[in-house]
């Protein structure tokens, strides 16, 4: 899943520079001229990281990041300015920024700055699994979709895992029910059909083949 970068930078030119640079980098990237357009993106969930000029038209970068802070309070955040300040820098700490740069700057080096940040930043994150559009937490035991939660119950998730993690295995029911329900387990096998067809429900975009006679198979 591409991290999404926002762009806060009233120089055209050096708007579209940064902004070619994150996308050969792979990154998507939503970039605002003007202070109020960026505003307007704030309660964007699918913003992982903002770059902030200091000086905009009407307002400024600390202006925006206090709003920003107040959606967010660990969402990174790159404050780049012309004025190369002791105090700047240092305001920019105090209302909760990540790092500062000083124009003029290299874009690769911005570039090796927001690299380094969104992978301390998102660590954890960048363990997830994805499958079919799905990202799967499997520390916290949650399944995403387009950013909402897909509501399993133990025993769908822990089925839905043991196709994950052996994506392309055919497994019988009773290997299945093995797995999933223990060995100890006393019941029917239908326990399997029956929780199968709750989770292809609830997440239809997985490709799980049915082999007649034997079972099942992701992918």
């Amino acid at each position: 899943m591409k991290k999404v970068i926002n762009i806060v930078e009233d120089e055209k030119d050096l708007n579209e520079l940064v902004k070619s640079y994150l996308e050969k980098e792979g990154y998507e990237v939503n970039s605002y001229l003007y202070y109020e357009d960026a505003l307007a993106s704030i309660e964007n969930p699918n913003v992982h990281l903002w770059i902030l000029d200091i000086m905009l038209d009407d307002k400024s970068g600390f202006d925006l990041i206090e709003r920003i802070r107040q959606y967010s309070s660990d969402i990174p955040v790159i404050f780049m300015s012309a004025r190369d300040k002791e105090f700047d820098r240092i305001i920019g700490l105090e209302k909760g920024s990540d790092d500062y740069i000083t124009k003029p700057f290299s874009p690769k080096e911005l570039v090796l700055r927001v690299n380094n940040l969104i992978k301390r930043s998102y660590k954890s994150i960048d363990n997830n699994l994805e499958v079919y559009g799905y990202v799967i937490d499997e520390a916290q035991r949650k399944v995403l979709h387009n950013n909402e939660p897909v509501d399993l119950t133990t025993k769908e998730f822990d089925l839905l895992m043991l196709f994950v993690k052996n994506k392309g295995t055919a497994f019988l029911r009773d290997k299945i029910l093995e797995e999933v329900w223990d060995k100890n387990y006393f019941g029917s096998d239908r326990v399997v059909d029956d929780t199968l067809r709750r989770l292809r429900k609830k997440m239809p975009n997985l490709v799980i083949h049915t082999i007649y006679g034997f079972g099942y198979r992701l992918g």
